[in-house]
């Protein structure tokens, strides 16, 4: 039999043993065959299959009887987790067919054995100047380094802060290299790569498969098989894989690193100035897109600190070896470190017309953003030469092919109906009685609204927002005015955050653009989604403003409403995530229904769910389905 045949059968013989297994799922099986012939035939398929799907098995099983090496990119460690710890092991178990597959993250999740020598024998002289370390929670990392095996730091039982994990951890930026680390033999790191080079199926997140993508030196062993899952965000990590960000902290970073290291003073206080000045020249350009030459103050900051960045590398260099191993491998950490951000710095003034700079602010910091314009011509030769390539997600805009470089003639797409019944679980709610958002008024009649219709509800919503402003204004009105519980993004971490919102059906959860996708909540704690807004990105954005520059007038269409028409259809996505699910999604924004010229590009993204715009209708149904969920639960 062919791949195609044995996959198909695979199939059946695994859904049947799965927990709820044994139920028709049409599409799952379309997009089954079409990835065996894609592995079969060395080509790309492009899968966009609706929620329910059941996409990963699809796309496992015939990988995994390929008998081919294969990488899975996944834009979340939920997914992440799901394929590694549930749906592999589940395959295992049932397929006759051996394989082995490996988890591999970027160096900086796994805890530092080298570090943590460091921190045994001179703790002030590791921590190289780094402030907000906690005490107890380093005794506690340090105690993980000798227990672990994996030295994941997914594996803690805490969360340290930032400030303390990056004490005990390290950066591709600086790290050395087994080769020419003293703890390379037994670094968790290079431990996770052993695992990988050994495996099967490798299982990674996306950004560190852009990271190896962009890598002078592979981080993945080879293969012929990749899968990119959620691959409506590939556009956006490749932009992030193959551009760069300096800021003055990094080169405070990076005095502090050689503090200890070199005897010259002041060579480290030129080194801090040079950072000073640096945040001090791109602080008035926040928000400003550079012209192609550059900004001439921010050239001349850059060639100062390029200077004496060289400066200091050569001295390390110079450094004689062998008479304390902890200090040869900061001094190795710290040559590293240096020669990496050199070369970034000397990228960032060697820009031509396909790359745009622009200074944001991040962290409290001004930051230089440099990023190509067009992804196509650095990933499509990267990536979809000479193996086969699964892109899929429950959303993929109709010009994804071109956005990321494939080749019309080398690729199939299929697009693969949700087994859900949309029409009889869900409503769709345009709220045409509001203003549009440019009125004075939207602000408040809108947040009135939204108290009517969580009210209506007994709370169960995911209150999506395009802002934080607007989310923040929301949260206080709601808290004077409804009656209900709220949480909104501030008040906890992601996690905790889903895991509270799930548990209380009467709480509402009130987030912005990053709670629009990843976010699972079946069941009846959640029976209403709504959006504040459509989603389009702000005009002033410094890398699409250059982007919508160079499309001319078809500007909005191939930029503009594509992102905006994938990223409602995730947001809306959150409502319907099981087969017993019933809900509404309320867009409180009114040109979803009369903005003629792009209105059914948005609508139909989206999955075909009864639409209305009749108030009373949607009222009516929010309290029939709180009035059901509070019966069923005695």
């Amino acid at each position: 039999m062919t791949l195609v045949d044995d996959a198909a059968e695979a199939l059946a013989h695994v859904a049947a043993a799965l927990p709820h297994g044994g139920e028709d799922r049409p599409g799952q099986v379309e997009m089954l065959r079409a990835v065996a012939e894609s592995i079969q035939s060395g080509s790309t398929l492009i899968a966009q299959a609706g929620t329910g799907t059941g996409k990963s098995l699809a796309y496992l099983i015939p990988t995994v009887l390929s008998g081919k090496r294969a990488v899975i990119a996944t834009a979340t460690k939920a997914l992440q987790d799901q394929i590694a710890a549930s749906e592999l092991p589940h395959l295992r178990s049932q397929l006759e067919h051996p394989f082995t597959w490996a988890v591999l993250k970027g160096r900086s999740n796994y805890i530092c054995r080298q570090r943590i020598n460091e921190i045994a024998n001179d703790s002030q002289m590791s921590l190289e100047g780094t402030s907000g370390v906690d005490d107890n929670d380093l005794e506690r990392l340090v105690e993980f380094s000798d227990t672990s095996e994996v030295g994941d730091r997914a594996e803690l039982s805490f969360e340290p802060s930032d400030a303390t994990w990056s004490a005990v951890s390290v950066t591709s930026r600086e790290c050395p290299g087994r080769a020419r680390c003293p703890s390379g033999p037994t670094c968790f790191a290079e431990h996770a790569r052993d695992r990988a080079n050994a495996a099967d199926v490798i299982i990674v997140n996306t950004h560190l498969l852009g990271i190896d993508l962009m890598a002078d030196s592979s981080i993945l062993p080879e293969h012929e098989i990749v899968v990119i899952d959620e691959a409506h965000q590939l556009q956006e990590i490749a932009t992030n894989s193959f551009g760069a960000t300096i800021t003055g902290a990094r080169l405070r970073w990076f005095a502090r690193s050689v503090e200890r290291i070199l005897v010259d003073g002041k060579a480290v206080d030129r080194l801090r100035d040079a950072g000073d000045d640096l945040t001090d020249v791109l602080a008035p350009l926040v928000g400003e897109r550079l012209p192609i030459t550059g900004d001439a103050g921010v050239q001349a900051m850059l060639t100062v600190a390029r200077q004496r960045i060289n400066d200091t590398v050569e001295e390390l260099r110079k450094l004689p070896k062998g008479k304390n191993v902890d200090a040869d491998a900061r001094a190795s950490r710290a040559l590293q470190a240096g020669t990496t951000l050199l070369s970034e710095l000397i990228g960032a003034q060697a820009l031509d017309e396909n790359y745009v700079s622009w200074v944001e602010r991040g962290n409290g910091e001004p930051t230089l953003q440099v990023a190509p314009l067009d992804v196509s011509e650095l990933l499509g030769p990267a990536l979809f030469d000479e193996r086969a390539i699964i892109l899929t997600s429950a959303t993929l805009a109709p010009n994804i092919a071109q956005t990321l470089g494939v080749a019309e003639a080398d690729h199939q797409r299929i697009d693969v109906e949700s087994p859900f019944d949309y029409p009889t679980n869900g409503l769709l709610y345009c709220a045409t009685g509001l203003p549009e958002p440019r009125s004075t008024t939207y602000d408040d009649l809108m947040v009135e609204h939204l108290c009517e219709l969580i009210t209506a509800a007994g709370g169960r919503t995911l209150a999506l927002f395009t802002s934080w402003r607007m989310m923040d204004a929301a949260a206080e009105y709601l808290q004077d005015n409804l009656g209900l519980p709220i949480l909104t993004q501030r008040d906890l971490p992601k996690p905790a955050l889903v895991e509270a919102f799930a548990a209380a059906p009467e709480v509402s959860l009130l987030a912005t653009l990053g709670f629009w996708q990843g976010i699972d909540v079946p069941g009846p704690a959640l029976s209403l989604v709504t959006i504040d807004r459509l989603p389009f990105p702000r005009p002033d954005d410094p890398l699409l403003s250059a982007r919508r520059d160079l499309a001319g007038r078809t500007a909005f269409r191939d930029i503009d409403l594509p992102r905006a028409s994938t990223l409602l259809a995730q947001g809306v996505g959150r409502l319907i995530r099981s087969t017993t699910d019933r809900g509404v999604v309320a867009v409180l924004d009114p040109r979803l229904s009369t903005k003629k010229s792009y209105r059914w590009e948005l609508i139909n993204a989206l999955p075909p769910f009864t639409r209305t715009s009749d108030r009373e209708q949607v009222l009516t149904r929010l309290r029939e389905l709180d009035t059901a969920a509070k019966a069923s639960n005695g």
